[in-house]
């Protein structure tokens, strides 16, 4: 009879579940929904950080350079996990937010079928193009086939990737962020347990550490598809798997925005690799340990970007419902909130990435004393602005949260596209190699002040005086 009950209680109408993000005390829900987010982008990260170390002590700088020739392909993953699953998430939390609970099945139906199938169809072409794309993100000749190698077989994971990815976001706007992060975390242990197994003791090198990552994937794929098919607030038939082109569009007009990021990374990323490769041929340094250094960084940096994308993503729910229901007050409240914790998260990573940059290199292994000193520099350098880049993310998140995709769409590509790209492609033409680490500080300061204008004059509103 307990268990019972204790079922029922788990399937409460949506009153009693989507309404507390009308009620509840603002601190308090974006902790909720934040903190399970947050670990949930952390173990996302694992898959990559636990490659690039089990890679480096294994495999060595050729290894850690050719995980960072497949990254783009691993960005655009997220890209369509985001597209859909932030686009599904916003789309439902408005339509409970109004009452329009049929609606709301709907986007998360077909959100869920586009996730897969875009999944499916970004593998196909990954093995048809392999050869081509490993030249086309800039492999340097001894690196080409540890690339080849590694991204031929993750690229069979992407559709699981994808789901899982973008579900997360799914069963986090149906009031579960706790299974949102659950899903990532058992398929993170799976990967690390394998990642030791296949490269150490095996001795698969790339090849292994490939296999136990898409083997970590199918596992947390099939935990997020159980629990998709049993949302709390809403029961997904059959007829809200059926794509319809209105829904689908909206999706895509909400989700445009933090994929557009993503692509836009993926695009910067190509770009830095292609001139990490020709600068640093000309510099002390070679072709593949910029590359190798870089690949690094950056999957650091992705640690603390867990942080502000969770917090953003804890944010969404909040944002949507409230800004649904009119409740603009709250809408503008928790954004400061969120803000607040970035600026929390931003500070920390800047002191260590100033202070400690060897330290954070020295564990994926060993190199020679050029390519710690381009690492460290890489560190202090590239990442200055890191206690100001919380702040362009998270409202970029907003506005799409809020029903508003251009602004979003417009500042998700200001860091990358409209500044970052454009120095990238002059500042090494006068400063050679130290080019490309200048351009990162400079394309980050601008991107937070564009940011900071664009939503001083949203907030300044008269419905958000109400």
């Amino acid at each position: 009879m307990n268990k019972e009950k204790e079922r029922l209680n788990d399937r409460k109408p949506v009153a009693d579940r989507q309404m507390l993000l009308g009620t509840g005390r603002i601190p308090h829900l974006l902790y909720q929904f934040a903190l399970p987010s947050i670990i949930a982008m952390l173990v996302s990260s694992l898959y990559n950080i636990v490659d690039q170390f089990f890679i480096g002590r294994s495999v060595g700088e050729l290894g850690n350079a050719a995980t960072n020739i497949s990254f783009p392909l691993s960005i655009s993953c997220v890209a369509l996990a985001l597209l859909f699953g932030i686009g599904g998430a916003s789309a439902f939390n408005i339509s409970m937010g109004r009452g329009e609970r049929e609606k709301a099945v709907h986007y998360l139906g077909n959100a869920a079928v586009m996730l897969f199938g875009s999944g499916v169809l970004l593998c196909l072409f990954t093995q048809l193009f392999l050869d081509r794309l490993m030249h086309a993100f800039g492999s340097p000749a001894d690196v080409l086939e540890y690339a080849k190698t590694y991204t031929g077989i993750v690229s069979l994971g992407f559709p699981f990737l994808i789901f899982t990815t973008g579900g997360g976001h799914l069963i986090r706007a149906d009031g579960r962020p706790r299974i949102a992060m659950l899903c990532n975390l058992v398929g993170a242990i799976v990967n690390t347990c394998l990642d030791a197994m296949f490269v150490f003791v095996f001795r698969w090198g790339m090849a292994g550490a490939a296999a136990a990552t898409v083997i970590g994937q199918v596992v947390s794929f099939a935990l997020a598809f159980w629990f998709l098919s049993h949302c709390q607030s809403v029961t997904i038939t059959r007829k809200e798997l059926k794509l319809r082109r209105d829904i689908v569009g909206y999706l895509v007009s909400l989700g445009t925005a933090p994929c557009s990021n993503q692509l836009a990374m993926m695009v910067v990323q190509i770009v830095m690799n292609r001139s990490l490769k020709y600068y640093g041929a000309l510099s002390i340094y070679g072709e593949s340990i910029p590359i190798a250094c870089a690949g690094i960084i950056t999957k650091v940096n992705m640690i603390f970007m867990s942080f502000v994308i969770g917090i953003s993503q804890g944010l969404q729910p909040i944002t949507s419902f409230n800004y649904g229901a009119e409740n603009y007050r709250r809408v503008k409240k928790a954004y400061r909130c969120a803000l607040a914790a970035g600026a929390v998260s931003g500070s920390i990573a800047f002191l260590l990435f100033q202070l400690v940059p060897r330290n954070i290199i020295s564990i994926f292994g060993n190199g020679s004393e050029e390519y710690y000193l381009f690492a460290i520099r890489y560190f202090r350098i590239y990442l200055f602005f890191t206690f100001l880049n919380f702040i362009q993310p998270i409202t970029s998140n907003f506005f799409t949260s809020i029903g508003k995709p251009k602004q979003g769409i417009f500042l998700s590509l200001t860091r990358q596209i409209i500044y970052l790209l454009p120095l990238l492609l002059i500042f090494p033409k006068i400063l050679g190699i130290d080019g490309i680490m200048y351009a990162g500080p400079i394309a980050d300061f601008l991107a937070a002040a564009t940011t900071l204008l664009m939503v001083h004059r949203e907030l300044k509103q008269e419905a958000y005086k109400r």
